[in-house]
């Protein structure tokens, strides 16, 4: 199955990042966006080139324009490249269908697909070939998709080295709607509840609300987009997410009003009903957390996390890095925390828990300083 030559239509981060694992794949890529600025930025990271396509010649065209633009470019796609497969990389997959179906347009050939990768930074120059490396990426064939347009698709998923799923188009929104749409917007509520907080306790802030706000970043004008074009599957979680944080606070108020008030001022557990109706809202946390697939989409696995003290010096990451790998310990997570009172950081390191103690010893036989989290829910993470 060939999928050269392609061209890629929208040189945004996603778009470029296809065009840069296509071209380290061996395969030729043509570019197109409107701004000739992006596509001029998206060839020199190395995403393909600007010479125009034959159009009779294309095999595969990938559309990586924001969501309102996709079924109108789509269309033009499978009009422009005959004999070409044409997919998109969208986060949402039914209203681009609706639309095809009204359109003249060989609906045979149109493949749509998702790849749950990216970033909070946008556009061209944060491309990079391994974005989709061993990421799922869905495939969302419809009824009339020819089975040799759904095989291109797996062929480009192969290619950028991803996790290919086949998915329903409507499985699909409502999947993303609750593990990414939804997962955003509690990151959008929590950063802008930040814009209250005086400056001086945000100094307390620390990595735990790095990571919950961290994706909030992302570009409003095309969350828009996504949250709109997915409001049909997304409404119905963001009503149940209501109706459980009005259980949590009455959990809270029932939990404060059951504990006798010398044991409120101390900050001390008391004994009232509440506070055996808080508890399963926290357990059913942890329990959630540990429902997310693992490495390759394998079963959860509880790392054990380790926290390495780095001097502000230059080199000082490298060496560190360079050690772990002598001490032959595979890392799954990283996570840097700056403190802002001492000229020091921190890195966790997430590892299996078998090897934990044997990269301790290595570690802090070559002098580093090697902890673990403190558990304590009033110091930083």
């Amino acid at each position: 199955m060939t999928i050269s030559p392609a061209v890629v239509i929208g040189t945004g981060l996603v778009g470029a990042s296809v065009g840069c694992a296509l071209t380290a794949a061996g395969h030729r890529v043509h570019l197109e966006d409107r701004s000739l600025s992006h596509a001029r930025v998206a060839a020199g990271v190395g995403a393909g080139t600007l010479d125009p396509a034959v159009g009779t010649e294309v095999a595969l065209v990938v559309v990586a324009v924001p969501p309102n633009a996709l079924a109108p470019v789509i269309i033009d796609g499978l009009h422009r490249f005959p004999y070409a497969t044409v997919t998109d990389v969208g986060s949402v997959k039914a209203g681009v269908l609706n639309a095809l179906w009204d359109s003249d347009a060989d609906v045979a050939r149109y493949v749509g697909s998702h790849p749950m990768a990216g970033s909070q930074f946008s556009g061209p120059v944060t491309a990079r070939a391994d974005l989709f490396t061993d990421r799922t990426w869905v495939i969302a064939p419809h009824r009339k998709s020819a089975q040799a347009a759904t095989d291109t698709v797996r062929e480009l998923v192969r290619a950028c080295r991803a996790q290919e799923v086949i998915m329903d188009v409507d499985v699909h929104d409502a999947a993303v709607a609750r593990v990414s749409h939804l997962p955003h917007l509690m990151s959008v509520l929590m950063a802008g509840r930040l814009t209250e907080v005086p400056a001086e306790q945000l100094q307390l802030a620390g990595q735990g609300l790095r990571d919950v706000t961290r994706i909030a970043g992302s570009d409003p004008g095309l969350w828009q987009q996504i949250l709109g074009a997915n409001s049909g599957a997304l409404l119905p979680e963001l009503r149940a997410i209501q109706d459980q944080l009005g259980e949590l606070i009455k959990a809270i108020e029932d939990d404060r009003a059951g504990r006798p008030e010398p044991a409120r001022r101390n900050g001390q557990d008391g004994t009232g009903a509440g506070a055996s109706e808080l508890r399963p809202h926290l357990e059913r946390g942890v329990a959630g957390t540990r429902r997310i697939p693992g490495k390759h989409g394998a079963a959860p696995v509880q790392y054990r996390r380790l926290v390495v003290e780095i001097p502000d010096t230059p080199g000082a990451l490298s060496r560190l890095f360079a050690g772990v790998g002598q001490a032959g310990v595979n890392v799954e997570d990283i996570a840097i925390q700056h403190d802002p009172d001492r000229q020091l950081g921190y890195l966790s390191l997430a590892v299996d828990p078998d090897q934990a103690d044997a990269l301790s010893t290595a570690m802090t036989a070559a002098g580093w300083v090697v902890g673990e989290p403190d558990p304590s829910p009033d110091l930083p993470d």
